[in-house]
């Protein structure tokens, strides 16, 4: 069996923003301790159901807003992680932070807890987006932040941004890219704003209270930025993410190339064994599930799992295709896809495959299927393709 990798949720923020469709809370931090303790029994749970030891080799703490934890937590949740998990020595632990939420000795305190890979959530340098997103940081708070990390011994850093926002201009974006490259992060993600249903700008949006972004310039920001951090060293490896050399993040990896992973924590979900799972959301039914006595569901489900499905092959075949996809200079290999699954991509999908290369959107690099370079921004198109029978 491949290494594994763990993702934690930590579901806590100070303040949702309006654009926030994650499963996320504001106003009940009273709850972290006794949330830390709920999933640090999750995790001793299903530890304990595994007659092995099963190597892991990246971690994650996602949210939500990790950074809003006291570092005592998690250092208890690393301790927890060491027990129940053989950690690789080469272990990537990554923490989301939003600037501003942390401290020169809490990054620290995090350091020496056995974290080595931070993610900023920056979105924006400029003033008047940051309030629109409702973000409570300044472009001061990330340049601190950033400084307080390196001292802190953190040598991998990831910063996010976000871009296609009502009335962004182009000028505006190119400033909050090139600030943040001259930061030196080792990675940036760059995500385009989607209006998701349900959230305040959704719901703005549809009223005609809020700008609906433009298509194009969004098309237009994304191309100049990948042209802008090519020339800057960075090698884009996803649609949204790129790296320099060996910076790629390894758990995120996981994900695209179908590999397993464990989900932990409120709304976490989790793929092992062929087993597809997701827990409560609710902070305090998660906790109340995980308080003792705890029923024992068969391995690797826990108390707090409320849903679970096992992809048929087809499935398991489709949803390797569109996760690797993604991956833009990596693909999809068709030797590894034939070790996994038996049969080859082109015989899997032999009408997409021909469809979508004649189109001039799929193309074979060697060994693997992937995206041509004018297929990145419709990538979702492509995918789609893949699930349609």
């Amino acid at each position: 069996m491949p290494e594994t990798s763990i993702y934690l949720h930590i579901p806590f923020c100070v303040h949702r923003c309006a654009y926030c469709d994650f499963n996320t809370y504001a106003g009940q931090e009273a709850l972290i301790p006794a949330y830390i303790e709920a999933l640090i029994r999750e995790i001793e749970s299903v530890a304990a159901r595994r007659p092995d030891s099963l190597p892991a080799h990246s971690i994650f703490f996602g949210g939500g807003t990790p950074s809003l934890v006291p570092t005592r937590h998690l250092r208890a949740i690393m301790d927890a992680l060491r027990q129940a998990f053989a950690l690789t020595e080469s272990i990537e632990a990554t923490l989301e932070a939003n600037p501003g939420t942390v401290t020169a000795q809490s990054l620290a305190e995090m350091r020496a807890a056995g974290l080595n890979r931070l993610s900023f959530g920056v979105q924006s340098a400029n003033p008047g987006e940051l309030r629109l997103l409702e973000r409570a940081h300044d472009f001061f708070d990330v340049i601190q932040s950033v400084q307080w990390a390196r001292q802190a011994g953190f040598e991998r850093l990831n910063l996010d941004l976000i871009y296609g926002l009502p009335e962004q201009s182009l000028e505006n974006w190119q400033n909050s890219v090139k600030r943040i490259r001259d930061l030196a992060p080792d990675h940036i993600s760059m995500y385009g704003l989607t209006l998701e249903h349900g959230t305040p700008f959704g719901r703005w949006a549809a009223r005609g209270l809020l700008p609906i972004p433009d298509p194009d310039l969004s098309a237009e920001m994304y191309e100049w930025a990948a042209e802008y951090l090519a020339s800057s060293g960075y090698a884009q490896y996803e649609i949204s993410n790129w790296a320099l050399p060996s910076q790629e993040s390894r758990h995120n990896l996981q994900y695209w190339r179908n590999l397993p992973y464990f989900g932990f924590g409120a709304g976490a979900h989790g793929s092992i064994d062929g087993l597809r799972y997701s827990n409560v959301l609710r902070i305090k039914t998660y906790i109340d599930r995980l308080t003792p006595p705890c029923s024992t569901p068969a391995y690797p489900l826990s108390p707090a799992t409320v849903n679970q499905n096992r992809p048929s092959l087809r499935e398991a075949m489709q949803e390797t295709m569109m996760l690797g996809l993604r991956l833009v200079s990596e693909g999809v290999s068709d030797t590894a896809f034939r070790t996994r699954f038996g049969i080859g991509i082109r015989e899997a999908f032999p009408n997409e495959v021909d469809e979508l290369t004649s189109l001039g959107l799929l193309e074979w690099h060697s060994d693997a299927l992937r995206l041509t370079p004018r297929a990145r921004l419709i990538g979702n198109q492509v995918f789609m393709r893949f699930v349609g029978d």
